[in-house]
């Protein structure tokens, strides 16, 4: 069995559900990858790679490598022409600590890849509120917001308190001892007393991203069927 035999890649993924595949690096080869990244460029066709690590990015083969924009805060790539950004910005990604920056990231960097424009705001968690309630205003503006938390995800229950935006969280795994590598976090935003928040799983901030477009494509797809004539 050939490296070609080992994956089967899927193009029509867009015209059926509206998004993009994206190609989860971890646990691949760079021989794998490259073999991938070689099928895409065979169709002209781009693609974004999520946890890609910078020893494995080092090693694919040179000509991929200048066709990738690579980010290593996110661990994302995005291998040749992504989408061209629309905006205005109608997602937030709000990043509670420094530290779920490349979660954030990896959201951020998703919805660029398929062409949404984001507005990344960081370091606005609980344990500083001055510094959530200074930029609330813009918060509440967007009205899809990812929130990236980690330790005891406390600002994803916040912010459902606060504002009226469809709210996703992600569970990062962020934090000391009892924090889990994330459960914590987890088990917390499940349990929230904030009505109606979304929850993907731990660091999972390229899932976030996905869940987003399909909030903003089904928006699209009502006020289609709004100005319809009855």
């Amino acid at each position: 069995m050939s490296v070609g035999d080992e994956f089967v890649l899927d193009f029509a993924r867009p015209e059926r559900i509206g998004l993009e595949e994206a190609i989860y690096a971890a646990g691949k080869s760079p021989v794998q990858i490259d073999a991938i990244l070689e099928a895409a460029a065979a169709r002209g066709a781009s693609l974004l790679l999520t946890r890609l690590d910078p020893d494995k990015h080092a090693a694919l083969a040179e000509a991929h490598r200048r066709r990738i924009d690579y980010c290593g805060v996110s661990r994302t790539a995005i291998f040749g022409t992504p989408r061209p950004l629309r905006g205005p910005s109608r997602i937030g990604i709000v990043a509670a600590g420094t530290s779920d920056v490349p979660v954030a990231r990896e959201a951020e960097r998703t919805l660029a890849y398929q062409g949404h424009a984001a507005t990344l705001f960081a370091d606005v968690g609980v344990a500083g509120l001055w510094r959530l309630t200074r930029r609330l205003e813009e918060i509440r503006a967007l009205p899809v917001l990812i929130v990236a938390a980690g330790m005891d995800a406390a600002l994803p229950s916040v912010l459902g308190g606060l504002v009226a935006s469809a709210l996703i969280a992600v569970p990062t795994s962020v934090g000391y001892g009892v924090a889990e590598g994330g459960r914590t976090a987890l088990d917390a935003i499940l349990a929230s007393c904030a009505p109606g928040i979304t929850v993907v799983n731990i660091d999972n901030g390229y899932g976030a991203a996905c869940a987003a477009m399909r909030w903003l494509h089904a928006a699209r797809m009502l006020a289609s069927a709004a100005s319809e004539p009855t």
